[in-house]
């Protein structure tokens, strides 16, 4: 019986790890993908248009919001654009962000 005891609080615990990393990497590469998506916005759009915002992805991600900040560079001109993508359901390891750098006037 003792054995069976301990065999079973391995096999539980290795499923609730299964579990924490399965959440892990769908978060991943929803989060991903979306960010991507917004970056393509702002790497398409007119370099005078490109500003700091924030919003969400509407009832298709009803848990993620995106927001862009724009920061200075030691480059005039050069700005690194960074989008954040944050999924509100998620207790922790709920963000991800992606770089780009891009000529702005």
């Amino acid at each position: 019986m003792a054995i069976l005891a301990i065999a079973l609080v391995a096999v539980y615990q290795s499923q609730s790890q299964s579990i924490a990393m399965a959440s892990d990497s769908r978060f991943l590469t929803t989060a991903s993908l979306l960010a991507q998506g917004r970056m393509a916005l702002l790497d398409a759009a007119a370099p005078g248009s490109v500003k700091a915002e924030r919003g969400d992805f509407g009832e298709d991600f009803p848990d993620y919001s995106w927001q862009v900040t724009i920061e200075d560079t030691e480059v005039e001109r050069l700005k690194r654009l960074v989008v954040t993508v944050v999924n509100a359901r998620l207790a922790k390891r709920n963000e991800y962000r992606l770089v780009l750098y891009k000529v702005l006037t």
